[in-house]
């Protein structure tokens, strides 16, 4: 009994760990949104450029990190008799003796917190790129529609003329 106590604990030891890299990426997450934010205002195409390809590149490693993440996590819901799917920290938190249920419960509220602040800058990024996306559509409709009066002309026939004056080329002479 004290051994499976003792593996379990060295376990969620483990998960710490682990959850505090989780932590430090949502960190550094939050770093690269206030960035894009940044070069995208300023209009640095090759400053996005390259920070977009060095976060491509940390992507790949973290994707080793979390199936390292699943299988402490498989491992301990193996460990105390649960599916995979119910092993979350809250149920973790139950079975756990007071000071590593409070190591638990401190890391479970600082990737709250982390989560609630990504979700946030997420959607500021996001609402900043869509308001550049509509902003460059409305200039290209600008331009490209410039001098169009958006109404039908006909002639004394009742036939639809087409519209001379345009802005870019006039063909009546």
């Amino acid at each position: 009994m004290k051994a499976t106590i003792v593996g379990i604990e060295d376990k969620v030891d483990e998960l710490l760990v682990c959850l505090d890299k989780d932590a430090q990426y949502m960190q550094e997450s939050l770093l690269h949104l206030d960035e894009i934010r940044k070069l995208v205002i300023k209009r640095d195409e090759a400053a996005l450029g390259k920070l977009l390809e060095s976060i491509q590149a940390g992507a790949g490693g973290y994707r080793n990190h979390e199936l390292s993440r699943k299988s402490i996590r498989k491992e301990l819901a193996d460990s105390l008799g649960c599916d995979l799917e119910q092993m979350t920290l809250s149920a973790l938190q139950a079975s756990l003796p007071e000071a590593k249920k409070d190591q638990v419960t401190q890391m479970k509220a600082k990737l709250r917190s982390l989560s609630a602040e990504l979700k946030k800058e997420y959607l500021s990024t996001a609402l900043l790129l869509s308001e550049c996306a509509r902003f460059n559509n409305l200039l290209l409709k600008g331009i490209f529609d410039l001098g169009k009066t958006q109404s039908v002309h006909y002639n004394s026939n009742g036939e639809t003329r087409r519209q001379t004056d345009m802005a870019f080329v006039n063909l009546q002479i």
